[in-house]
C-alpha cells in the first residue's frame, strides 16, 4: 500500500496509544500534551528541510526530516512517515527529479495531520488550550 492509498485513520489515529497508556484520564491528558507537543512547532521544521533542499545540503534535511518523522509518527500519522520516507530516500539516492514532487505530497500530509490533530484536540481538549 503507498501512503496515497492509505486508509484516512492513517492520517492521524492517536487510538492505539491511549489504549496502550490505560485509556483513563490520566492517559487522555498525557495524550493530549503528546499531540500538542507533535503539532506544535507547525510546519518549521518542514520549512527548515526545505531551505536545507535548496541549499543541496542533503544530510541536513535528512536529518531534519528524520527528526519530524519521529514525532508526527507517534501520532499515528502512517501516511505521513510513508511520505517522509519517500522523500528521505529520494534525498539520499540523489534522485533530484522526485524530490519537488515528494516535498509537496509531504507537506499535504503534514497540513492534514495538522488539521486531524487539531480537531481532535478541540474534541476532546476544547480550544482552551493553544495548539
Amino acid at each position: 500500500m503507498t501512503y496515497a492509498s492509505a486508509p484516512d485513520e492513517a492520517v492521524f489515529c492517536v487510538d492505539k496509544l491511549l489504549q496502550y497508556m490505560g485509556q483513563d484520564e490520566k492517559a487522555l491528558k498525557t495524550v493530549v500534551k503528546i499531540v500538542r507537543d507533535g503539532i506544535g512547532p507547525g510546519v518549521e521544521p518542514l520549512n527548515l528541510a526545505g531551505e536545507a533542499i535548496r541549499d543541496a545540503k542533503f544530510m541536513e534535511a535528512r536529518r531534519i526530516l528524520h527528526n519530524l518523522r519521529g514525532s508526527i509518527g507517534n501520532l499515528g500519522a502512517k501516511r505521513f512517515v510513508a511520505a517522509s520516507l519517500a522523500l528521505e530516500l529520494a534525498l539520499q539516492e540523489g534522485r533530484i527529479v522526485e524530490i519537488p514532487l515528494l516535498f509537496t505530497a509531504l507537506e499535504g500530509e503534514l497540513k492534514l495531520v495538522h488539521d486531524h490533530a487539531g480537531a481532535w484536540l478541540d474534541q476532546h481538549s476544547g480550544r482552551a488550550a493553544v495548539r
